[in-house]
């Protein structure tokens, strides 16, 4: 994957096809653009989540069952952490306590268990907004927290310093796509939401040179990521007069598309 010629500081060549290295939306963000500049917009997850097996998991010598108390930041999750207690035949106590980032994530504990309030307990985004609540149980709680080979850095963090009994369960990993489809396929733009695409990008092909190709970035970790590579950022948001992509990429085109 790769363009045709090296560009100049800034080309603003005209842009025909995108290549967005997510999953497509129900609701394409850039709907409005693709009609209005007639424009080829695909969409292609550059990473997958893969949960560990049974046998895997095993190694890890944790049996949720012996915690009080679990500590969910996202949906994913949620649904590795109830698939490996099924596929172990470990049944959780209708005492277990779930902690979770948003409010968002415990209504998704409804498709698991039986959902009573009493138990449990959601922030607004961050684990500073469950401080309160789970400094209240700390003392008696032994916590667990589902997480993937990336872990959760910010709330693993917030534990230790807090001193709180309690152990990382890696469930599930985050791993490249295989993107060797497109070989031979050539985007005037790729965007970027993660400096895991950046890696998946490399870990395909690893020859890849930017050329003419327009990368859009979201992100300081991943312009860091693409900067890192000796890769040009040439369309990217800027808060908070370009706050998303889309208005990024918009004004991107007015230059690059103008008749």
């Amino acid at each position: 994957m790769a363009a045709e010629s090296q560009p100049s500081q800034e080309s603003f060549k005209p842009i025909r096809t995108i290549l967005v290295s997510q999953p497509e939306p129900e609701r394409s963000p850039f709907a409005k653009l693709e009609e209005k500049y007639g424009l080829q917009v695909d969409w292609r997850p550059f990473i997958e989540v893969e949960g560990l097996t049974e046998k895997e998991f095993r190694k890890e010598r944790v049996r949720p069952d012996e915690y009080t108390a679990v500590i969910f930041t996202s949906k994913l999750a949620i649904e590795h952490f109830f698939r490996l207690c099924k596929a172990l035949r470990v049944e959780m106590s209708q005492e277990t306590k779930y902690y979770c980032m948003t409010e968002a994530i415990a209504n998704y504990l409804q498709k698991f268990i039986v959902y009573r309030k009493r138990k449990v307990f959601y922030g607004q985004r961050t684990i500073q907004d469950l401080g309160p609540t789970l400094k209240k149980h700390r003392s008696k709680e032994k916590f667990l927290l589902p997480c993937s080979n990336l872990g959760s850095e910010f709330v693993s963090q917030y534990l230790e310093e807090n001193n709180f009994d309690w152990t990382p369960a890696l469930m599930y990993r985050t791993i490249s796509s295989d993107l060797s489809d497109l070989t031979d396929v050539y985007y005037d733009v790729i965007i970027f939401y993660s400096p895991l695409g950046i890696d998946s990008l490399y870990e395909n092909f690893p020859d890849f040179k930017q050329k003419d190709t327009r990368l859009a970035v979201a992100g300081r970790k991943t312009t860091a990521a693409v900067e890192k590579r000796g890769l040009t950022v040439n369309i990217a948001p800027n808060p908070p007069e370009v706050p998303s992509m889309g208005m990024a990429l918009e004004n991107y085109l007015k230059q690059s598309n103008k008749k």
